[in-house]
């Protein structure tokens, strides 16, 4: 069985480095030798299959495949009408279209006319893509197209709205297909994909991209290697809800608004610091959280800060303490006593400091703030990936299983939240006389 393995190990290496040089030798004629180039996961898989969805690491070469299939698509008939959707408009622009390995690099040899003003782009033969951004879900209500190609599903914003119209359109043709290349994060629509009999999954890890420089790829390895992200970035593994877990990615995502009420409406503001233990280490979790007038919480601006001295996390928390007008900043004592306090002194003198001791461990605190998410009471603006990634990490009386060594972001919203939703207020009271 060893030398069986070992044999199949050699011949992989040997066909990534005949592939290797195959590359340099015909650089300018990549593009029409990428069905030889290519790894078997970068290829359109056979069958008939309605979505292709390639989970895979940074770097696997997801965008090249991508843009490999749409245009040779484009070109097997003509007058086909594709549909490029991206996280942003940015995104398509600069990464799908004109991006190193978009459209317009794979596609040199052939005389492609691209329009950015109107996010169009045009083959010879009559075929077009229009780029469409899941900030603008609507946009895509009324396009009919043969195909689509959507780029980095996982970070989409109205994943849910987006992909529903854009299968809806999808009625041109008497096969309509959809290629889907994403970095694995769990969602509720990547779940829900994953699930259905007519999706082809394909997986892949950074390392599998053999044109990549190892010193890349070293690097990464160390940056990232055995964190939660680690696993989702660059092996891309597929990391679902922890079981029991506080946070689920469902939750998060009903939670999430692009919109928060202006600063008029606000009734109070907090921000929770979770201070490191030392200095080089964990981050210094900054968490700004406000209540409207409604009673709602929301989570505004993750500031948080690692590696730094502490007097340069004491002056992000006062810089942050500005720029939100905030009320109050909350911190926890226990790792750094009276220095912790007299650091944030040290930076603003009449910074509005409340000090907490924790008296139960983390997960304990935060129980009764997951209960508010479950209940609807608290909303995000926006995305906060590290920030969510340890949320979903915090498990019901068990040990934390996110990312790092210590959700510090995670705590320190909890801290905020317990301050703004949770403190006990005294009520105002009558006397009769």
């Amino acid at each position: 069985m060893a030398e069986e393995q070992g044999a199949h190990e050699q011949a992989a290496e040997d066909e990534a480095a005949l592939k290797s040089l195959i590359a340099a030798a015909l650089k300018g004629r990549k593009a029409s030798l990428w069905p030889m180039l290519a790894a078997p996961l970068q290829l359109p898989p056979p069958g008939d299959w309605r979505i292709w969805l390639m989970l895979a690491g940074r770097g696997f070469g997801k965008t090249r495949a991508g843009a490999e299939w749409v245009h040779a698509m484009a070109q097997r008939a003509a007058g086909q009408r594709i549909a490029l959707v991206g996280s942003t408009a940015a995104d398509v622009r600069n990464v799908m279209v004109e991006g190193e390995s978009g459209l317009l690099a794979i596609a040199r040899r052939t005389r492609l006319r691209w329009e950015p003003g109107r996010a169009l782009l045009r083959w010879p033969n009559g075929s077009m893509a229009r780029g469409f951004s899941a900030a603008a879900a609507h946009r895509l209500r009324g396009p009919q197209h043969h195909l689509a190609w959507c780029d980095e599903l996982a970070t989409w914003r109205n994943a849910e709205a987006t992909w529903d119209n854009l299968e809806l359109g999808l009625r041109l043709g008497s096969k309509g297909r959809i290629a889907v290349t994403t970095t694995p994060r769990v969602t509720p629509l990547l779940r829900r994909l994953r699930g259905r009999p007519d999706c082809w999954l394909s997986e892949g890890k950074t390392a599998d991209n053999i044109h990549l420089p190892p010193d890349f790829i070293a690097a990464m390895t160390r940056e990232l290697g055995g964190t939660r992200r680690g696993l989702e970035e660059l092996e891309g593994l597929w990391l679902d809800d922890a079981e029991d877990a506080l946070w689920t990615r469902a939750m998060l995502e009903q939670c999430r608004r692009d919109t928060a009420p202006r600063a008029e409406a606000l009734v109070r503001t907090v921000i929770g610091v979770d201070p490191p233990a030392g200095i080089g280490g964990a981050a210094c979790g900054i968490i700004v959280a406000a209540t409207d007038r409604l009673g709602k919480g929301w989570v505004l601006a993750d500031a948080s800060l690692s590696g730094a001295s502490p007097q340069r996390w004491a002056q992000r928390v006062a810089d942050t303490l500005a720029h939100w007008n905030a009320d109050r900043v909350v911190v926890e004592v226990n790792q750094g006593g009276a220095m912790v306090e007299q650091v944030l002194r040290a930076v603003d003198p009449e910074i509005p400091l409340r000090c907490v001791h924790a008296l139960h461990s983390k997960a304990m605190r935060a129980e009764p703030v997951a209960a508010l998410y479950e209940t609807g009471r608290v909303h995000h603006h926006g995305v906060f990936r590290a920030l969510e990634d340890e949320l979903c990490g915090m498990i019901a009386g068990g040990r934390y299983q996110g990312p790092g060594k210590s959700p510090d972001r995670a705590d320190a919203l909890v801290w905020a939240l317990t301050e703004l939703m949770l403190k006990r207020q005294a009520l105002p009271q009558v006397k009769i006389l």
